[in-house]
């Protein structure tokens, strides 16, 4: 070997680490699964599941991420609703969903703290939990752009958002199981 060689650095191949990025696929999928069923369901009697919040809460509690990373799960969310926001102001999806992911994602850590990482109501508690802090945000916001009430937002906006909240819970502690399954499937090597 001459000395152009020698200070030539040697290619090293590293394996990736199995399911390194898995997450950011089933979180993609998720994400886009949510919002398509955000534009088709219909509105009844004022109240529409948030099949993004369900989305989320499920990848968070299936990969807990780091903060930082349940932030920009919440930051892509809100930007993917607001061309489908059926509201009277779309742009506050962005802070609401950034709300509803953060909370999300600290409460499934102090859960997991505590040693609660089978108990089987967390996705129903962190999905409910985090509609209502995303649905509080994003109310508010409303309350503030219309110049409501305060009456409107505590007895009418409330309510709808508490609805919802238990719809989310529910859809995200049905939909728990099946794609956790998904989430750990493991290819077969023959």
């Amino acid at each position: 070997m001459d000395d152009k060689q020698k200070n030539i650095p040697q290619l090293i191949e590293i394996e990736p680490m199995q399911d390194g990025y898995r997450w950011v696929a089933i979180t993609a999928m998720l994400l886009a699964i949510g919002i398509i069923l955000h534009t088709v369901s219909p509105n009844v009697g004022g109240v529409t599941p948030n099949w993004t919040i369900a989305m989320y809460s499920i990848v968070i509690n299936l990969t807990n991420p780091k903060l930082s990373q349940a932030i920009g799960i919440g930051f892509i969310a809100g930007l993917t609703l607001v061309p489908s926001s059926k509201s009277a102001f779309p742009l506050g999806n962005i802070a609401s969903e950034l709300a509803g992911a953060t909370v999300c994602c600290v409460l499934v850590k102090a859960m997991l703290s505590v040693g609660l990482e089978n108990w089987k109501l967390r996705p129903f508690v962190t999905g409910f939990l985090a509609t209502m802090t995303s649905g509080g945000v994003f109310t508010f916001i409303l309350k503030i752009v219309l110049n409501l009430p305060l009456n409107v937002w505590i007895y009418a906006m409330l309510p709808v958002v508490a609805t919802v909240g238990v719809l989310n819970g529910l859809i995200t502690y049905l939909m728990y199981a099946p794609v956790r399954k998904l989430f750990y499937v493991q290819e077969d090597k023959d």
